[in-house]
């Protein structure tokens, strides 16, 4: 008995040993791997060379993403700008990315070397959504596959079908008039204007594109609003923009994976639309701009390598109506709201109107230089508002010199345009609303230089459409 306790006692403590042995055997070698990891972490991803702008320290493996606040992104930013300056380098997991912030640094980048800004970084999720070579749409296009060939199209397209023209203006004035009507047949009572003012503005370019406009009860058009404005809001967050870049963190289930889903749905109604087109289009006078660009399709049908297609024409289309409406009717509101608590703007405003126009005409592009304070008034609507903050970001196709740092061919580079449009080098009261921003002593309109409302490249750097 004793022997066979001890038997049993020695195979325990044999067997423990083993097992201390091996757990041990096992530890060592999480250990390694993981020293090996933060190792790789740092010497690839995170080795900082000296001639790049500086950063926050990053953690292994997810980078900066930690000291983010996604809710509140211009906080993290300004607090950052402040601290490490009008450049700055950030990690998202194992992606590089800089932030350029201030007019002095984004009239370099944007302005003096704008073509080396010209192209815009791989977007996994985007590329979900069709946007591919040769499928870029506009803005999305590269130097490499079809940018300079899209954006000379839609220039020259656009113009034809009255882009600056007396024609269009005629067009925008009769919308105005049903958005009017839309206005008062609510009949004083308390009602939210966003769903009219996107449908107003959405037929503007419904009429560019698709030759026509549509009633505003027009389940098809409703539906194409509401898709698109969905789209461009999950678009535009944040995190979805820094997830999306060529990182495993794409894959994360969140609300940026309902982009796949918004554009398909667009993509079947634009498809519908470009149908009847196929049909009914004559090649000897085009309509508008799908008639003009199924025209250029037939030109180039032997070549798969043009950007001129089917697909493409989608995207075209879609990003003239994420771009147009959602930015113009933003900015609409912004003005109603800001007549609504300045109404000491609102009263000089309207009597410059009637003072010009009377009470029957219509506003035309001529009349501008006369009415040099409502002028004044709306370019201050644009730069208050800054609605897009941080617009889609661009991609190096060399190695640029900023300042004094030298940002990488490849990087991702995103610029900061509160920066520019709050800047206190720029402005004289940045953080009011302050139509006097735009007029001289004499109280005629003049231009500034650090109006930059929607896109580092516009109005004076127009790289981009």
């Amino acid at each position: 008995m004793e022997t066979s306790t001890a038997v049993i006692s020695a195979s325990i403590s044999w067997l423990w040993a083993q097992a201390s042995s091996c757990w041990n055997n096992i530890t060592s070698l999480l250990i390694c791997f993981l020293l090996l990891a933060l190792l790789l972490d740092y010497v690839i991803y995170r080795k900082r060379s000296s001639r790049f702008p500086p950063g926050p320290t990053p953690l292994p493996f997810v980078g900066n993403l930690l000291k983010f606040d996604f809710k509140n992104p211009e906080v993290t930013v300004q607090h950052w700008t402040k601290k490490y300056g009008i450049a700055i380098l950030i990690h998202a997991a194992w992606q590089k990315y800089v932030i350029l912030s201030g007019f002095k640094v984004i009239k370099e980048a944007f302005g003096q070397k704008a073509e080396d800004f010209a192209d815009r970084p791989d977007l996994p999720l985007l590329n979900t959504a069709g946007y591919t070579k040769n499928c870029g749409g506009i803005f999305m296009a590269t130097h490499s596959d079809g940018w300079k060939e899209q954006r000379r199209f839609c220039v020259s397209t656009l113009r034809t079908f009255g882009m600056g023209k007396r024609t269009l203006e005629w067009k925008i004035s009769e919308e105005a008039g049903y958005l009017c009507s839309e206005f008062k047949s609510q009949e004083g009572s308390p009602f939210n204007p966003r769903e009219l003012l996107n449908n107003a503005v959405g037929n503007i370019i419904c009429i560019l594109t698709f030759g026509d406009r549509f009633d505003y009860n027009d389940v098809t058009f409703l539906q194409l609003i509401h898709l698109t404005e969905e789209f461009m809001r999950t678009t535009t967050r944040y995190l979805p923009q820094l997830l999306v870049q060529r990182s495993w963190l794409s894959f994360v289930p969140g609300p940026h994976q309902r982009i796949k889903k918004h554009f398909n749905s667009i993509s079947v109604i634009i498809k519908q639309i470009v149908n009847e087109h196929k049909k009914t289009r004559d090649p000897t006078l085009p309509r508008d701009l799908i008639d003009a660009f199924l025209e250029e399709i037939e030109k180039v049908k032997e070549n798969p390598e043009s950007s001129f297609n089917e697909q493409n024409l989608i995207k075209v289309i879609f990003d003239l109506f994420g771009a147009g409406t959602e930015t113009t009717s933003s900015t609409l509101l912004w003005g109603i709201l800001e007549m609504v608590l300045h109404p000491e703007v609102q009263e000089r405003v309207h009597e410059e109107i009637e003072e010009v126009l009377g009470r029957d005409k219509p506003p035309t592009m001529a009349d501008q230089p006369n009415m040099p304070y409502t002028n004044a008034v709306i370019h201050e609507l644009q730069r208050w508002a800054d609605i897009i903050p941080f617009p889609f970001p661009y991609s190096l196709h060399q190695d640029v010199q900023i300042d004094k740092f030298v940002i990488p061919k490849g990087t991702t580079v995103f610029s900061y345009l509160s920066s520019v449009l709050k800047d206190d080098t720029m402005w004289e009261k940045p953080h009011q609303f302050y139509p006097e921003h735009f007029l001289d002593a004499s109280g005629q309109f003049v231009k500034r230089e650090a109006f930059l409302p929607f896109n580092a490249a516009s109005p004076h750097y127009t790289h981009t459409l």
